[in-house]
């Protein structure tokens, strides 16, 4: 761990709370910086280590705090609340996250470069494309079991249903009702060109992906998760063991 102190850094959109310790855990200063002095204010620091959770800008501040020639380590959100002893406040926040980095008894969470924050959003659009496709096959089954029509639930039963739902004359819809499936089904079928975009974007990302493009070799592991994981996991050399990288994600035996 780097060099003679450890700033803390409880990250917010406007105003950054600063705790810093040296490396036996004394309180050496705490400051409060707006967003417009925080970079120049660290620039000025001898090399150290700059420590924060692993939240909303941390991988962009991380990648900045590099470039100056520190050493940057963020932290999961739970491990530091698990380190704060005292009320909180953003003075209170950024002294566990310091002593987090200080005691290190949990795994850093790697820096992600702008290409992998890049794959990790291309992920997150399609993820909500794919939570509005659900909500709307959900909203109309619910309307048309009102009128008495059901439909069995999953998509390809949907987009199989709704064309001859609106063809039978004989299902006393109204045309209103009729009008406002149709406009659904037209927004359903937008949604599916939609993922289909953001699938074959993460077909061609895995192309210069080489973390992820091993995984692909792992049975059940397609350009999507296989993109997801490796983007989490970063190189993996904050684990130890496989098992630890398992346990980290959540993987354990039964």
């Amino acid at each position: 761990m780097a060099q003679n102190k450890i700033i803390g850094i409880d990250l917010a959109k406007s105003i950054f709370f600063l705790f810093e310790i040296n490396h036996k855990g004394n309180n050496i200063s705490r400051k409060k910086l707006p967003r417009s002095k925080l970079l120049k204010y660290i620039a000025q620091q001898n090399e150290c280590t700059i420590s924060m959770e692993a939240c909303s800008s941390a991988h962009y501040w991380a990648r900045e705090f590099s470039k100056l020639g520190h050493q940057v380590m963020l932290f999961p959100p739970q491990h530091v609340k698990s380190q704060r002893h005292k009320q909180k406040n953003d003075y209170n926040d950024a002294e566990a996250i310091a002593e987090i980095t200080l005691y290190q008894r949990h795994h850093p969470v790697p820096h992600k470069s702008i290409e992998q924050q890049d794959i990790q959003s291309v992920i997150k659009m399609r993820k909500l494309l794919i939570t509005e496709r659900t909500r709307l096959i959900n909203q109309v089954r619910g309307l048309l079991s009102e009128y008495g029509i059901i439909i069995p639930k999953g998509k390809t039963a949907f987009g199989k249903a709704i064309p001859s739902i609106l063809e039978d004359a004989e299902n006393q819809l109204s045309s209103m009702l009729r009008e406002l499936i149709y406009h659904q089904h037209e927004r359903y079928n937008y949604i599916n060109e939609q993922v289909s975009w953001f699938d074959n974007k993460l077909n061609h990302t895995i192309q210069h992906f080489d973390n992820a493009k091993l995984l692909t070799s792992i049975p059940g592991f397609g350009p999507l998760t296989s993109q997801a994981v490796a983007v989490w996991m970063g190189s993996g050399q904050q684990f130890k063991t496989g098992r630890d990288a398992s346990a980290a994600m959540g993987l354990v035996p039964k």
